[in-house]
């Protein structure tokens, strides 16, 4: 029979174990090499997702500014007028615009066209919205 002469509070194993608590240099230069590499990724990721976001509610305002501009149009009967475009502000922010006209079926129909520009964190973005209306001569 053997006796154990450790003490009964554990403090030896306590003790054994601190000294050899801790990460080596090497454990934590791969940590730091990691988080080099994740957090670009990451910040990357949040300004794409940011980005999406912003381009998506302009879009919808673009969508609302070329259907209007399009049926105001057809409506007043400018869109025989070659060359009309501008620039709109709504919410403070700038959407350029054009009215194409074109042939469409040998002549009998015209194609309407709005195209809205906008910019989003430097980018430029296209939305265009088009109807058919009858060529009277």
């Amino acid at each position: 029979m053997k006796l154990r002469t450790e003490p009964t509070c554990g403090t030896g194993r306590l003790a054994r174990r601190r000294g050899r608590a801790g990460f080596t240099f090497a454990e934590v230069l791969a940590a730091l090499v990691f988080m080099a590499i994740v957090i670009p990724v990451a910040m990357q990721g949040l300004q794409l997702a940011s980005r999406a976001g912003v381009v998506a509610e302009r879009k919808a305002v673009a969508v609302q500014l070329a259907d209007r501009l399009l049926n105001e149009s057809v409506i007043t009967d400018n869109w025989r007028n070659t060359g009309q475009g501008g620039t709109l502000i709504q919410d403070g922010k700038e959407f350029s615009w054009r009215l194409y006209n074109e042939a469409w079926l040998e002549n009998t129909m015209r194609l309407l066209t709005v195209e809205v520009t906008y910019l989003v964190q430097g980018r430029e973005y296209i939305v265009q919205v088009s109807t058919l209306v009858k060529a009277t001569v």
